[in-house]
């Protein structure tokens, strides 16, 4: 099968559009075609070096599609299913899916390295094997994944909004409800307010927060965090901590959710300050490869009771977790048509990361 898709082939080098090769499915993989895919920070910390990956490598990791062929042995799904794919695999036989942490099923070992378990490559330009990021490689219309990291969702959400919720929005929303676990009543400060910290937003209201404030540099997200569920906005950390002094009396915020494009040690200490006696930070973001340490004093910290909680893919079980998100999104709780900014087609992939960079959108989505 032949497909257009974006390639990463060296680090600090733009997108390249190019028809590459996709491999038949093997007997647990199956044949998606593509409607959507969201445009995710984390394809382009691949770009910055950030993240490093082996290259070359078709990005994208958050996309919703048709299922157009089946190997033998697929029960997940059949040929003309909608579905969402999530970089996530949930094996169900492993020793974390089997007590309920399928988000550190053994499987995530290979999602970094751009092969299937078995070394083979899906994707070939020339001959030439490609990666796929996080084993899916959404920016190709075309892809072969395994049923692991596919769900069947039913045909009435539009597969260019059911795409966010392959990754971003999960994340974000698993980061209030499951990671930081927002009880009703509590002030919950997100720092971060693109795509997953929106999302984060939208988690903490649903879950009954009382006091919401999204920290941005950037108005349009602070506008748009207002809209989707904060009830305060501040433009840095340090703002944000003055607000929540006002607003709690001095006692600060029950949980500080991190949803920050990349993550510096640096940075807890103020992190620290915006978090009350018992609170929990909950860190969602990346950090650079080469940064190895945290700075903030250990004994008020420790001494206070707080808490520092990473996440992976907001602890979400896919299979579970991502139908509730749905009925949340049909119930009107949770926006998600409010979160697409721009839409592009393939060939726009950087103007789509050039107007993220820019702050000019909240989450793009190219559509095939």
């Amino acid at each position: 099968m032949r497909s257009k898709a974006g390639v990463l082939f060296e680090v600090g080098q733009p997108w390249q559009i190019e028809e590459i090769d996709v491999a038949d499915p093997q007997p647990r993989e199956l044949v998606v075609e593509l409607a959507a895919t969201g445009l995710c920070h984390s394809d382009d910390h691949c770009v910055t070096g950030d993240t490093p990956m082996p290259l070359p490598i078709v990005g994208g990791h958050e996309g919703a599609g048709v299922v157009v062929a089946v190997g033998r042995e697929v029960t997940r799904a059949s040929v003309g299913d909608h579905v969402i794919l999530f970089p996530t695999p949930t094996c169900g036989s492993c020793r974390f899916c089997n007590d309920g942490r399928s988000y550190l099923c053994d499987l995530n070992a290979y999602v970094a390295t751009g092969r299937s378990p078995d070394g083979s490559y899906r994707f070939h330009l020339d001959g030439q094997g490609l990666g796929a990021y996080a084993q899916l490689g959404t920016f190709s219309q075309t892809l072969t994944v395994s049923e692991l990291q596919v769900l069947v969702i039913e045909k009435d959400v539009p597969l260019d909004v059911a795409c966010l919720i392959g990754c971003g929005v999960t994340t974000g929303y698993g980061s209030a409800v499951k990671v930081a676990k927002v009880q009703p009543g509590e002030t919950v400060v997100v720092v971060g307010a693109g795509g997953v910290g929106i999302s984060a937003v939208q988690g903490a209201r649903i879950a009954g927060a009382s006091t919401i404030v999204a920290v941005d540099p950037v108005e349009l997200k602070r506008t748009t965090a207002l809209a989707l569920g904060a009830t305060h906005a501040a433009r840095s950390m340090e703002d944000g901590r003055h607000l929540v002094s006002e607003l709690t009396r001095n006692v600060m915020a029950d949980k500080v959710i991190v949803t920050l494009s990349l993550l510096k040690g640096d940075m807890f200490e103020a992190l620290a300050d915006l978090t009350a006696k018992g609170g929990t930070i909950a860190v969602t973001s990346v950090s650079p490869s080469t940064e190895r340490s945290l700075s903030m004093p250990l004994s008020p910290f420790f001494l206070s009771n707080k808490s520092l909680v990473g996440t992976v893919f907001g602890l979400v079980n896919p299979l579970v977790d991502m139908p509730r998100m749905l009925d949340h999104y049909r119930a009107g709780s949770l926006k998600l048509d409010e979160m697409v900014t721009a839409t592009y087609p393939l060939e726009q992939l950087n103007q789509g990361y050039a107007d993220l960079h820019a702050g000019v959108n909240i989450r793009g989505v190219v559509r095939f």
